[in-house]
C-alpha cells in the first residue's frame, strides 16, 4: 500500500492525467484512446490541442505494439507487446512519454532517426513529413518500418518543443534495450 500511495502522490504532483503499463494490443490502445479523448474533452481542452495529444499518444502506443522487443506476433493471433504510456499536463502544456524494450540490433537505427529529427527545425520537420508521405520507395529503404517512416515525424511535427529520447541498457537481457520517448504539446 505504501508503494501505491507514493506512486499516486507522485502522479498527482507531476500532473499525470493517464498512465498505463502492461501489455498493449489494438483493443487496449482503442480503450485508452477513448478514455484520453473523454478526459481531454471533459476538462475543456481546445480541439487542436486534443488532436495533437491524441495523435501523439496513438503514434507512441503503435510504436510499442509494432516494434517492442517483448511482442507476441504469432500468426493468426492478436498482437501484444509490453510497454508504458503516461500523459500529463503542466500548466497549459501536455506531455506524452512512452517506454518499452526494443531489440538491441535496432538501437542505432532508431537513434539515428531520432537524432536527425531533433536536428531539424519545425519547418524542416513539416517538409520531411510531406516528402515521406510521397515516398513510394519506403518499403525498399526500410523493411522494418510499418508506417512509411511517418511515426516519429508525426510526433515531432505536433510537438511544441524538440522531442526527447533515451536508451537504458541496465537490468535487461543483453539483446534488449529500454527505449523512452517524450513529446510536449
Amino acid at each position: 500500500m505504501d508503494i501505491f500511495q507514493a506512486f499516486n502522490t507522485t502522479t498527482l504532483r507531476e500532473g499525470v492525467l493517464f498512465y498505463y503499463s502492461g501489455y498493449m494490443s489494438q483493443n487496449v490502445i482503442g480503450a485508452m484512446g477513448d478514455t484520453l479523448r473523454h478526459r481531454l474533452e471533459a476538462q475543456g481542452t481546445k480541439g487542436a490541442i486534443t488532436r495533437k495529444v491524441f495523435s501523439t499518444f496513438v503514434e507512441m502506443a503503435q510504436n510499442i505494439l509494432n516494434y517492442g522487443a517483448d511482442a507476441d506476433r504469432a500468426e493468426g493471433r492478436q498482437q501484444y507487446s509490453q510497454g508504458g504510456v503516461a500523459i500529463g499536463q503542466v500548466g497549459e502544456r501536455f506531455y506524452i512519454i512512452c517506454g518499452n524494450h526494443i531489440d538491441r540490433a535496432h538501437l542505432e537505427r532508431v537513434r539515428a532517426k531520432l537524432e536527425a529529427i531533433r536536428a531539424m527545425s519545425p519547418e524542416e520537420i513539416k517538409q520531411a513529413y510531406k516528402q515521406q508521405l510521397r515516398n513510394d520507395e519506403h518499403d525498399d529503404e526500410d523493411e522494418l518500418s510499418k508506417g512509411a517512416g511517418l511515426g516519429f515525424l508525426t510526433v515531432a511535427r505536433d510537438a511544441s518543443e524538440p522531442i526527447e529520447f533515451c536508451f537504458i541498457e541496465h537490468e535487461l537481457p543483453a539483446e534488449k534495450v529500454g527505449f523512452y520517448l517524450k513529446a510536449v504539446i
